[in-house]
This record gives C-alpha cells, sequence and structure tokens, in this order.
C-alpha cells in the first residue's frame, strides 16, 4: 500500500442565499478518491461570508429551516453591528460563517465518501449575491 494525495480546487457557481447541496459537485471534482482504500477528503471554502456543513439530503424544508433560523438567530438588522461595507448582509454572513465554519473533513472507505445514508455537504450562501465560490479539495490516504 502506498499513501497518495490528491488536490483540486473547484469554482462553484453564483448561488441565492441558503443552503445547497454540492455533494454531487464535489464527488465530480475529485474522481480520484476511487483509488483511496482508506483515507479522508479535506472540503475548504476560500471565503469568509459563507459557510459548509454536513446534513440532511432529502428533505428540502431542512434547508428552509435552516435558512430561518439562522436568519433569526443572527439577524442583518442587528443595530450594533458597524461592518457592513458591502450592505446589510455582510457582517451578518460573516458571523454566520464563523458558526458554521469554512472546512470538513469526510473519511473515504473503499473509494467512496463515508457519508451517511441521509447525509449531504451543503455550501451554506450567506450573501444575496456571493458570487462563486472557490473551493480546495484534498483528498489523502492509502491505494
Amino acid at each position: 500500500m502506498s499513501t497518495v494525495f490528491f488536490q483540486k480546487t473547484l469554482r462553484l457557481p453564483s448561488y441565492p442565499q441558503g443552503y445547497h447541496l454540492i455533494t454531487d459537485h464535489v464527488e465530480r471534482a475529485i474522481p480520484e478518491i476511487r483509488e483511496i482504500k482508506i483515507g479522508f477528503l479535506q472540503v475548504f471554502l476560500q471565503h469568509t461570508s459563507a459557510g459548509l456543513c454536513i446534513n440532511e439530503n432529502a428533505d428540502p424544508t431542512v434547508r428552509k429551516d435552516f435558512q430561518t433560523f439562522v436568519n433569526e438567530l443572527i439577524p442583518e438588522n442587528y443595530p450594533r453591528f458597524v461592518h457592513n461595507d458591502e450592505g446589510p448582509d455582510d457582517m451578518p454572513a460573516h458571523i454566520k460563517s464563523a458558526f458554521f465554519g469554512v472546512s470538513l473533513q469526510i473519511p473515504i472507505s473503499s473509494g467512496k465518501l463515508a457519508l451517511g445514508i441521509w447525509q449531504g455537504i451543503y455550501l451554506c450562501e450567506f450573501r444575496y449575491r456571493g458570487g462563486g465560490r472557490n473551493l480546495v479539495l484534498t483528498a489523502f490516504g492509502t491505494g
């Protein structure tokens, strides 16, 4: 067995504010994970106004409930925010990004992501117009 490393950059399309399943985008961007028997995929988002998470991949109401709850928890109209250079969604987006985080580590088993049956990778877009987002995908393990 040898240790293998693969790294790719994935440019996601622009998404509206919300929670978007991107598992298929990630898997298509780094097909080399099929060569890994045991390892990990690290997914790193190169932005400070969006986030990543793993959650329910089947029922779209989960995504709606995420958006409703998080927007109520961190509202745009919070009167003490000072940083608003790019609009009212700017500072709330940074705080939400810090809460969710910008990286994930997912096990690879027998050439596949070891996600649970109801799990998917989400891009959490916190800006109204965040634009395209860049991910760095690093897969490593034994081949």
